[in-house]
Protein backbone atom coordinates (compact mmCIF):
# COMPACT_ATOMS: atom_id res chain seq x y z
CA UNK A 1 0.00 0.00 0.00
CA UNK A 2 2.90 2.69 0.90
CA UNK A 3 4.52 1.95 -2.23
CA UNK A 4 1.64 2.26 -4.19
CA UNK A 5 1.35 6.02 -2.87
CA UNK A 6 4.67 6.76 -3.39
CA UNK A 7 4.54 5.43 -6.72
CA UNK A 8 1.40 7.51 -7.77
CA UNK A 9 2.27 10.49 -5.74
CA UNK A 10 6.13 10.46 -7.72
CA UNK A 11 4.17 10.00 -10.75
CA UNK A 12 1.56 13.32 -10.15
CA UNK A 13 5.03 14.97 -8.87
CA UNK A 14 6.38 14.18 -12.23
CA UNK A 15 3.22 15.47 -14.72
CA UNK A 16 3.08 18.56 -12.59
CA UNK A 17 6.30 19.22 -12.74
CA UNK A 18 6.70 19.09 -16.83
CA UNK A 19 3.90 21.18 -17.08
CA UNK A 20 5.45 23.76 -15.07
CA UNK A 21 8.48 23.61 -16.94
CA UNK A 22 6.66 24.65 -20.16
CA UNK A 23 7.59 27.75 -21.67
CA UNK A 24 5.21 30.90 -21.30
CA UNK A 25 5.60 31.50 -25.16
CA UNK A 26 4.49 28.43 -25.86
CA UNK A 27 0.51 28.10 -26.97
CA UNK A 28 -1.97 30.09 -29.06
CA UNK A 29 -2.10 33.82 -29.52
CA UNK A 30 -4.36 36.06 -31.34
CA UNK A 31 -2.60 38.76 -33.36
CA UNK A 32 -2.63 42.30 -34.15
CA UNK A 33 -4.56 41.33 -37.54
CA UNK A 34 -6.89 38.68 -35.42
CA UNK A 35 -5.31 35.55 -36.99
CA UNK A 36 -4.38 32.62 -34.77
CA UNK A 37 -0.28 32.48 -34.37
CA UNK A 38 0.67 28.61 -32.39
CA UNK A 39 3.94 29.20 -30.97
CA UNK A 40 5.53 25.67 -30.63
CA UNK A 41 8.55 23.95 -29.69
CA UNK A 42 10.69 23.13 -32.75
CA UNK A 43 14.33 22.02 -32.34
CA UNK A 44 15.88 24.02 -29.77
CA UNK A 45 13.91 26.84 -30.59
CA UNK A 46 10.19 27.77 -31.40
CA UNK A 47 8.31 28.11 -34.00
CA UNK A 48 5.61 30.38 -34.57
CA UNK A 49 2.94 29.34 -37.38
CA UNK A 50 0.14 31.24 -37.83
CA UNK A 51 -3.30 28.91 -38.33
CA UNK A 52 -5.89 30.81 -39.41
CA UNK A 53 -6.54 33.87 -41.97
CA UNK A 54 -5.04 34.89 -45.23
CA UNK A 55 -1.79 33.02 -44.04
CA UNK A 56 -2.74 30.00 -42.00
CA UNK A 57 0.27 27.27 -41.88
CA UNK A 58 2.67 29.77 -42.81
CA UNK A 59 5.46 29.74 -40.50
CA UNK A 60 6.42 32.96 -39.29
CA UNK A 61 8.68 33.00 -36.98
CA UNK A 62 11.84 31.32 -35.29
CA UNK A 63 12.65 32.40 -31.42
CA UNK A 64 15.16 31.00 -28.94
CA UNK A 65 15.47 32.03 -25.33
CA UNK A 66 13.86 31.24 -21.59
CA UNK A 67 11.61 32.85 -19.32
CA UNK A 68 9.24 35.41 -21.28
CA UNK A 69 12.01 36.97 -23.20
CA UNK A 70 13.08 35.68 -26.32
CA UNK A 71 14.46 36.69 -29.94
CA UNK A 72 15.75 35.31 -33.55
CA UNK A 73 13.80 35.74 -36.54
CA UNK A 74 10.12 37.29 -37.33
CA UNK A 75 9.17 37.13 -41.00
CA UNK A 76 6.00 39.60 -42.21
CA UNK A 77 3.44 36.85 -44.24
CA UNK A 78 2.52 39.55 -46.36
CA UNK A 79 6.12 40.72 -47.94
CA UNK A 80 7.90 37.42 -46.82
CA UNK A 81 10.68 39.98 -45.35
CA UNK A 82 12.23 38.46 -42.38
CA UNK A 83 13.23 40.99 -39.33
CA UNK A 84 15.22 40.45 -36.18
CA UNK A 85 12.65 39.58 -33.98
CA UNK A 86 12.02 39.74 -30.17
CA UNK A 87 9.09 38.41 -28.07
CA UNK A 88 8.48 39.17 -24.21
CA UNK A 89 5.63 37.77 -22.69
CA UNK A 90 3.82 39.25 -19.29
CA UNK A 91 1.11 37.13 -18.36
CA UNK A 92 -1.44 36.74 -21.50
CA UNK A 93 0.12 39.09 -23.40
CA UNK A 94 2.74 38.95 -25.72
CA UNK A 95 4.87 41.61 -27.36
CA UNK A 96 6.44 40.78 -30.72
CA UNK A 97 9.03 43.24 -32.11
CA UNK A 98 10.82 43.08 -35.98
CA UNK A 99 13.27 45.44 -36.60
CA UNK A 100 15.51 46.38 -39.76
CA UNK A 101 19.34 46.90 -38.94
CA UNK A 102 18.13 47.50 -35.13
CA UNK A 103 16.80 51.08 -35.53
CA UNK A 104 13.59 50.73 -37.33
CA UNK A 105 11.54 48.84 -35.02
CA UNK A 106 7.54 47.87 -35.17
CA UNK A 107 5.93 46.31 -32.12
CA UNK A 108 2.71 44.45 -31.61
CA UNK A 109 0.67 42.65 -28.97
CA UNK A 110 -0.78 39.40 -28.80
CA UNK A 111 -3.12 37.95 -26.83
CA UNK A 112 -3.13 34.34 -25.66
CA UNK A 113 -6.18 32.23 -26.60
Amino acid sequence: MLRTLLITATLAFGIAGTAAAAEPIVGNWKTASGATAEIAPCGGAFCVTLKSGKHAGKRIGNLSGTDGSYSGEITDPETDKTYSGSGAVNGDSLKMKGCVLKVLCKSQTWTRL
